[in-house]
């Protein structure tokens, strides 16, 4: 096991163009190639360890995948059973939507992946699809990996979701695509949308309505290939602008990273704080791209409890900036946490209260006192985001975080970028 200690910070100006590849749209652009007729080309792949392990999953389902060092070209007849166990690594993202994606393939399949994954809840997707007739076991009933899969016809469905989540609308929609008659897909709230932007580009018939159904017609054949550069991940770029607007002086442009409305509510969180943030459209294909530019500015308290699903990843590094604002700050409604790599609710709490902070935990929530940072030592739980989050919180006040491993999930050249604004040093821990 690895730590990190980070010191303080002094004011900085960057422009940064190498912030890791979005994770959701690789995730995607691998799995989505096994439905196209053709070979899809994905560029700017994010190359960590979750996006790897699921190409590494299509490669066992019978993709073939070229892979340059900067372009993927993959290529697919279809999804062929694997005597190979399918290993998702940390990827709950990976894992729920193979079950949609393998609910309908014809073959048994056997989904795992680390310690923290297979104690991760999968019953939110498993039970939905096991109602339309996929075949789906695990440990607990189905609700804990290893999840075994055995593919065949699905039915029709009208789903109505209690909760606000894009993998488990993923899911059902990936089902749909080869289900026995056209299904429907309701949502409380609009969950991010990648799944129904890429598929739509892609040649599927999927509609959203303005009550937040979304209708998808089985396919009569293959999909077209995919032609994509993955942008920059706005919930990785978002620890770099919660960094510039809490380092007095500083200011950051983050480039080439997505816009869509769906991923972005934590940086007009974090404006609405009082943080000078501006947007500057680039490119409009599957998604919109372009700059973010993020300058200091005094924070304010604010509470968050709506669009939850559209800031869920972003919290952990939302609640550093909220430690460092002026006044009571409030999340609520995002019981969701409780479910991630950790239970990110209990992990952002006790990781504030160890730097000074005074906190108070709800269920679904909680509420921060803003004040001022001390040099902490934080237990990551094996969670990137919060490993990212207090290194972040490090550059006011110096910090020490254990279990550091894990950022190589999602973000490789974090530290790499942390280095151009304080000293950073990783080791093993004694």
């Amino acid at each position: 096991m690895k730590r990190a200690l980070v010191q303080k910070a002094k004011c900085f100006s960057l422009r940064i163009d190498d912030i890791a590849p979005d994770k959701s749209i690789s995730h995607r652009s691998a799995m989505f190639s096994m439905l196209a007729d053709g070979v899809s080309v994905v560029e700017n792949f994010l190359r960590a360890e979750d996006t790897l392990n699921t190409l590494q999953i299509i490669r066992h389902l019978g993709a073939k995948v070229e892979d340059d060092g900067k372009v993927l070209r993959i290529s697919s007849e279809g999804i062929k059973e694997s005597f190979e166990v399918l290993d998702c690594g940390n990827s709950g993202t990976g894992m729920r939507l193979f079950c949609g994606l393998l609910s309908s393939a014809q073959g048994h399949f056997v989904l795992t992946g680390d310690k923290y994954l297979r104690s991760r809840p999968m019953k939110r997707v498993t039970q939905p699809l096991r109602s339309i007739g996929a075949k789906i076991d695990g440990r607990n009933d189905g609700d804990l990996a290893p999840l075994c899969i055995r593919g065949g016809e699905l039915k029709a469905f009208s789903y109505e979701s209690q909760i606000a989540s894009a993998q488990v609308k993923s899911a059902l929609i990936l089902a749909a695509l080869h289900a026995d008659g056209e299904c429907r897909y309701k949502e409380n709230e609009l969950s991010r949308d990648h799944t129904e932007r890429m598929l739509k580009g892609m040649g599927a018939q999927i509609e959203t309505d303005e009550n937040l159904v979304t209708t998808i017609q089985p396919l009569q054949g293959p999909l077209k290939p995919l032609h994509i550069r993955v942008p920059a991940d706005p919930s990785s770029a978002f620890f770099f602008a919660v960094a510039a607007s809490i380092v007095e002086g500083s200011d950051v442009v983050l480039e080439g990273v997505t816009l869509n409305p769906t991923r972005i509510e934590a940086f007009y969180a974090l404006k609405r704080m009082g943080a000078d943030i501006t947007f500057e459209l680039k490119e409009d294909k599957y998604e919109p791209i372009g700059d973010i530019h993020v300058r200091f500015a005094s924070l304010e308290a604010i509470e968050v409890s709506e669009r939850i699903s559209w800031l869920i990843d972003e919290l952990p590094a939302l609640a550093v900036a909220m430690a460092c604002a002026k006044g009571r700050s409030v999340v609520k409604n995002a019981k969701e946490l409780r479910v991630k790599e950790s239970d990110r609710i209990a992990t952002v709490v006790s990781g504030l209260r160890a730097c000074g902070i005074e906190v108070e935990e709800f269920e679904d929530g909680y509420a921060i006192q803003g004040g001022e940072l001390q040099k902490g030592k934080i237990a990551s739980h094996g969670d990137h985001r919060i490993a990212m989050s207090f290194l972040i919180a490090g550059l006011k006040c110096g910090m020490e975080v254990e279990d550091v491993e894990c950022i190589d999930t999602s973000f490789p050249n974090f530290f790499t970028l942390l280095e151009q604004i304080a000293q950073v040093s990783v080791e093993e821990s004694a």
